[in-house]
């Protein structure tokens, strides 16, 4: 069999919306389609040049189900030639989204393809759409614990002090806000036009950062997860609320040129690994090794790094296992400062690196992500 090469062509995603804020009226089947036609309109393709729309989709319920895989080429007008697919690796749906892709599109069974995700978590509410366990659980795992707890439990694990930890979150909103003034999101977001309490807006801006946010501003938050005095995380060191879509368009490289598209990067390598569900949160660590090991590279030889900023604790973690430097992480802020809409937020990731490789001329890069249950997913890209 052929083997193929999947390249990035174009990575854009919407604003991120706070929750209750401008998208609040926004359909999800509407904020899903945004990307796609920013993709179209950047592009210059057909739609029936896309094979497939592949996306994320955490809490795929109520407005966000009937699969707003297929539903979002729909109602970016793109007819009802362009087949789409939902699936749920709960937060790495977005990153697994484009794996799948690629993967898809190595192997040769297409050409071209559009991977991302969604997630509105003001009009679908995280967690709506299960109700827990089966008891049967219980017979393999002793204990059931929330994503919160877990990450507690690995900053108790790894004895990271709450002052650490709000340092790395202040440290991240300044990082957006510099970046954002710099201009270095402008490529990769795209205003939206939509309709709040009636009136027409345009949403250009994420709405989530606070880029002015200090330790001392931190350290007076209360807990989220604990009694005080027993925990480390709070709203100002955990991941945003928000709302907000992001996509990518993926071809091979003969697809790509036969197009006339000029590729951002190529995916080298994914891997998606298995972890102890009760901490939950540490899968970045060893997804980030076995994918390492799969593409036969050092650690050394990645540039740059974007780790899911789920929680403070698990980018510590993360950062003391694999010895990086913070400064080659989440380099324009992380999810502490714009926000984790769930499905989404993987092909964000990856659309973040693409355009830092290509601002900085940077060789390559790696995205990782924690997962409820106790899954990690990784995904290293060569800038082109």
């Amino acid at each position: 069999m052929t083997q193929h090469s999947a390249v990035i062509v174009d990575a854009v995603r919407t604003p991120f919306g706070k929750r209750g804020g401008s998208f609040s009226d926004t359909h999800p089947q509407d904020l899903a389609a945004e990307p796609l036609r920013a993709l179209e309109q950047r592009n210059g393709f057909e739609p029936e040049t896309i094979e497939d729309v592949i996306y994320g989709c955490v809490t795929p319920v109520d407005e966000q189900g009937l699969n707003i895989g297929r539903l979002a080429p729909m109602v970016a007008g793109w007819g009802d030639v362009v087949p789409g697919v939902q699936l749920n690796r709960m937060c790495g749906s977005g990153q697994q989204a484009v794996n799948f892709a690629g993967a898809n599109l190595m192997a040769g069974q297409h050409d071209v393809l559009i991977a991302g995700g969604v997630e509105h978590m003001t009009r679908v509410p995280m967690g709506s759409d299960g109700s827990g366990v089966t008891d049967t659980y219980f017979e393999y795992f002793d204990e059931l614990t929330t994503q919160g707890e877990g990450a507690e439990r690995i900053a108790e694990q790894w004895g990271f002090s709450r002052s650490e930890l709000d340092e790395l979150a202040a440290d991240s909103q300044q990082r957006w806000g510099e970046a954002w003034e710099e201009g270095r999101y402008d490529d990769q977001v795209v205003p939206v036009e939509t309709e709040l309490e009636g009136e027409s807006i345009v949403v250009e801006e994420d709405e989530h950062p606070r880029p002015e946010t200090d330790v001392e501003t931190l350290s007076n938050l209360p807990l989220s997860f604990r009694e005080e005095g027993e925990g480390f995380h709070h709203p100002g060191n955990s991941s945003g609320i928000v709302d907000g879509s992001s996509a990518l368009l993926l071809a091979t490289e003969e697809a790509a040129e036969k197009h006339g598209w000029e590729p951002m990067a190529r995916i080298v390598q994914t891997e998606v690994v298995g972890v102890d569900p009760v901490t939950m949160l540490t899968g970045p660590i060893p997804a980030t090794e076995q994918v390492l090991e799969k593409a036969d590279m050092d650690i050394e030889e990645i540039d740059l790094f974007e780790v899911n900023e789920a929680f403070a604790s698990v980018v510590a973690a993360w950062l003391e296992e694999t010895g990086v430097s913070w400064e080659d992480v989440n380099v324009n802020g992380g999810a502490i400062a714009h926000g984790h809409p769930l499905g989404a937020t993987g092909a964000m990731l990856l659309t973040k690196l693409a355009h830092e490789l290509e601002r900085t001329g940077a060789d390559t890069a790696l995205s990782t992500m924690c997962i409820g249950f106790g899954q990690g997913v990784a995904t290293i890209i060569e800038r082109v």
